[in-house]
């Protein structure tokens, strides 16, 4: 343990600082502080002595230097076990500040403003503050460093029950926090000079993420899980989303969320999806959100148990209606926003009673993002994968065009199948997804499990592939199930007998130029 005497206080968010100074103050522990936060001990009629009066040094350059001085680094340095440091410091008139309660500019909060200009930037990116955290932090065997106004209970607590004094354990967890905090501050202002640059893959990549929370357990109960949120996480985010009712989130059930959020970000008119296992079991666009619901279930009953649903548009009464009806046993929902009559239904009328996690996030963000997936040792960056579809690159291979009908079904089938694990296989009717063949390792193997899902609703079906087609047998399947329309990238070695093989069968068939690989 260690006896606290002397504590600098110099903080931006001045939440429940009065209070903690009254309490240092009364435990007889001196402070020293700066500028706002000394303006407020001084109303507040604490005792306090300015840190400028102390070091002899006036503020300068309209307060970007105030604590950039030995009397301040050298106090927090200083190793109290060695007698020639303590000598050392005595000589200069130098006291020792056991303490530092600072908190940063809220830099990140800065940037997230409309129209931010760099100088306003720049003047946010705080200097002395970061500087007397780490070095207290680093001598946090003799300094406590507070550096969140959620700590000021718990540390205020400790020093009343031991007279004025810090066990090494806590100020070790404090001393933690700060190189955290410190490290996520540096990342957020590196991050934000290299978009300024326009640098998508920099040099060195630095991550931050706060954690929310930990959860029940990962993937398998086995497996331990925490759900971390990025330091400036985007508005429309998942960490974002505000929960409703329900029970707590689950590893899986997030994973299926922002799979759900993915698919029905891209969706225009009134449209419904059901995840399961990260894929669209069922997907349908509706004339309403009621018939969007009904479709989506009505693709794929048996795998819908246990999955997560996603709207694009405010789920209605007779949306949750649709919703609370099905059989089949639903995780958890998604939505823009929900009327008080749907919230009521989905919480009180549904068949899973109170467990149902119920999700609001207003704005599903559609700006295209760097995508990242870990490998043990290392990590890969690439562009999310925002391509859309582009009516003047299609090339119309085949000696029969699609009607408009089977067009507008081949672009809403390949709108959802860029988000079908690869190899994937999508068959749609009506702005309704039939049967999905996903994560298969052959082509035709996904498009018979396709096929199979659809079943008579092939008949007058169109077919989407993530991928071209190595051989011909997909179409010879689809013509078997009565398909009459194909969407695929192109690109095969075998393009010329694929297409010779559509026009036997009088399948249209649209090369799109773009694959859209998921693994």
């Amino acid at each position: 343990m260690f006896e606290v005497n002397t504590a600098l206080l110099s903080v931006w968010d001045k939440t429940g600082i009065v209070d903690f100074a009254k309490g240092l103050s009364q435990l007889g522990i001196q402070i020293l502080s700066t500028g706002g936060t000394a303006k407020l001990l001084k109303e507040a009629k604490i005792s306090h002595q300015e840190v400028s009066e102390y070091t002899g040094a006036k503020e300068m350059l309209g307060g970007r230097v105030k604590t950039l001085h030995p009397k301040i680094h050298a106090g927090l340095l200083a190793l109290r076990d060695s007698s020639e440091q303590m000598d050392e410091i005595k000589e200069e008139g130098i006291k020792p500040i056991d303490m530092v309660v600072v908190n940063l500019y809220p830099f990140a909060r800065v940037i997230r403003k409309e129209g931010v200009s760099m100088e306003e930037a720049l003047e946010n990116i705080d200097i002395g503050g970061p500087c007397m955290l780490r070095a207290g932090a680093k001598n946090f065997k003799s300094v406590a460093v507070v550096s969140s106004p959620k700590q000021y209970s718990f540390v205020l607590k400790e020093l009343k029950q031991s007279k004025g004094f810090l066990t090494e354990e806590t100020s070790y967890e404090l001393a933690l926090q700060v190189f955290q905090t410190t490290s996520s501050y540096d990342t957020v202002v590196a991050k934000y000079l290299g978009q300024r640059k326009g640098t998508k893959f920099p040099s060195i990549l630095n991550l931050s993420f706060q954690k929310i929370k930990d959860l029940r357990y990962g993937e398998n109960p086995h497996q331990e899980a925490a759900f971390y949120q990025e330091a400036d996480a985007p508005t429309g985010t998942l960490p974002l989303a505000e929960k409703l009712g329900g029970k707590d989130l689950s590893f899986n059930n997030i994973l299926d969320f922002q799979a759900a959020i993915n698919i029905a970000s891209d969706m225009n008119g009134p449209f419904c999806v059901v995840i399961k296992h990260n894929n669209p079991c069922g997907a349908a666009q509706g004339a309403t959100l009621q018939d969007g619901c009904q479709r989506a279930f009505e693709g794929d009953p048996v795998s819908a148990f246990g999955s997560v649903v996603g709207t694009n548009k405010t789920i209605d009464e007779k949306a949750a209606e649709c919703i609370a009806s099905t059989e089949n046993f639903v995780e958890g929902i998604v939505a823009p926003d929900y009327t008080q009559e749907a919230l009521k239904i989905l919480k009180e009328k549904q068949p899973w009673g109170k467990n149902l996690i119920i999700l609001k996030l207003p704005f599903f963000r559609k700006d295209a993002e760097v995508d990242m997936r870990r490998i043990k040792g290392g990590i890969l960056l690439q562009d999310e994968d925002r391509e859309i579809l582009s009516k003047d690159k299609l090339k119309f291979v085949t000696r029969r065009s699609p009607t408009q009908k089977e067009m507008e079904d081949l672009e809403f089938a390949w709108k959802l199948c860029k988000y079908v694990k690869s190899n994937a296989i999508l068959i749609a009717r009506d702005k309704m997804v039939v049967g999905v063949g996903a994560g298969q390792m052959s082509r035709i193997d996904a498009a018979l499990i396709a096929i199979k899902k659809a079943g008579k609703r092939c008949r007058e079906a169109v077919l989407a592939s993530d991928a071209f087609f190595p051989f011909p047998d997909v179409v010879e399947e689809a013509k078997k199930a009565e398909i009459t329309a194909i969407i695929q990238p192109g690109g095969s070695v075998k393009d010329k007998e694929v297409i010779e093989t559509a026009n036997r069968c009088n399948i249209a068939m649209v090369f799109t130029g773009i694959r859209h690989f998921l693994h």
